[in-house]
């Protein structure tokens, strides 16, 4: 009766975890929501830790995150009155913003403290270590790089957009395969990129040279396209369905519902079609295995039947967009031959942007 009791408990423990956390994750894709519909209400710092808050079951210490961002942003606003950008367009306000920023994640900085102590800042670096979050999930958030200073193609320019916008300058993020960056418009150079993962300007030819960016993907806007801030909403949406994911107990209704609205806001979002595809896909096992049968007779039932030509025709369509899925090996070559072949890839233009100190 005892061990009876005890069963109960836990059950009931369990039960209310699971509650509360679906509560969490519910009340982030409100909000996400909500600054989709409501522009004046968005906010891609409150997005992204939302989402890092529902999974950390709500424990998330945005007190100390943000206590850090704002130190970011104070020694961000020390090097722009410090130092002189060797820039003269009419926009010179904004891009000294972007060097100052690009400064402070990529390089060592001299800096006293509050006791006049001589110190140097230490800047953040890739972290090799499970960079696609396969062994933990945290690994993916802002909240891990500003703990540890190591982080990955996903939170390096998150980071960087969030401290843009404290800094009162907006920051677009891009895409390529696996692979987030970011695009800077200034009046001088035009279009460029920001690599964080190496610390450099890369011109397009190194993003081609992965091998994986059909033409079609960048005509349709898959990949190498300046992302609205809407857009990039839409991706903190497809992160709150990837971290629902990993939990022990999740909803394949919910991921589906976030993919469906990033796909409202960002059509084209080919990451969010295939996590529809794949939970779809994971529907028809269910049923299937419900039914005490397997795959070949998905054809048997109406309801797999009809999952099933949904996820045919999801498929051409993210073929047809250029979508072509990059090995992660592949990819972590791809990324350091950007360290490599640095003199190939560097965009000459903008050398300036490494501001002199005075």
């Amino acid at each position: 009766m005892k061990k009876l009791f005890i069963a109960f408990l836990f059950c009931a423990a369990l039960f209310q975890n699971v509650k509360a956390q679906d509560f969490l994750y519910q009340e982030s894709y409100n909000l996400l929501v909500k600054m989709l519909e409501n522009p004046e209400t968005y906010s891609f710092k409150k997005a992204v830790f939302s989402v890092e808050n529902a999974y950390n079951n709500g424990i998330l210490d945005t007190i100390a995150l943000n206590n850090e961002i704002s130190f970011l942003k104070t020694l961000s606003n020390k090097l722009l009155k410090s130092r002189t950008l060797q820039y003269q367009g009419k926009d010179k306000e904004k891009v000294s913003k972007y060097a100052a920023l690009f400064s402070v994640l990529n390089d060592s900085i001299p800096i006293k403290d509050a006791k006049d102590n001589d110190f140097v800042y230490v800047p953040y670096r890739y972290d090799f270590n499970d960079p696609f979050g396969h062994e933990n999930w945290k690994n993916m958030f802002v909240s891990k790089l500003l703990q540890t200073r190591k982080g990955n193609c996903h939170s390096l320019p998150y980071l960087y957009k969030i401290l843009a916008e404290e800094l009162g300058v907006d920051a677009n993020l891009a895409l390529a395969p696996n692979h987030v960056y970011i695009k800077h418009k200034s009046e001088k150079d035009g279009w460029y990129n920001t690599e964080l993962t190496s610390g450099i300007f890369p011109i397009d030819a190194w993003l081609m040279a992965s091998g994986y960016i059909h033409l079609d993907a960048i005509r349709n806007g898959v990949y190498m396209k300046a992302l609205s801030n809407q857009e990039s909403i839409a991706l903190c949406l497809v992160d709150l369905a990837q971290s629902h994911q990993r939990q022990e107990f999740y909803s394949l209704d919910f991921v589906i519902k976030c993919a469906d609205k990033a796909l409202e806001y960002f059509p084209n979002y080919v990451n969010a079609m295939i996590l529809k595809t794949e939970a779809k896909g994971k529907k028809i096992e269910n049923i299937l295995a419900s039914k005490n049968t397997s795959f070949s007779d998905v054809n048997k039932y109406p309801e797999t039947r009809k999952i099933l030509l949904e996820i045919q025709s999801e498929l051409t369509t993210i073929h047809k967009l250029g979508y072509r899925q990059m090995p992660e090996e592949m990819y972590l070559n791809w990324l350091v031959s950007l360290k490599e072949e640095r003199e190939k890839y560097t965009n000459k233009k903008i050398t300036t942007f490494k501001p002199p100190t005075n």
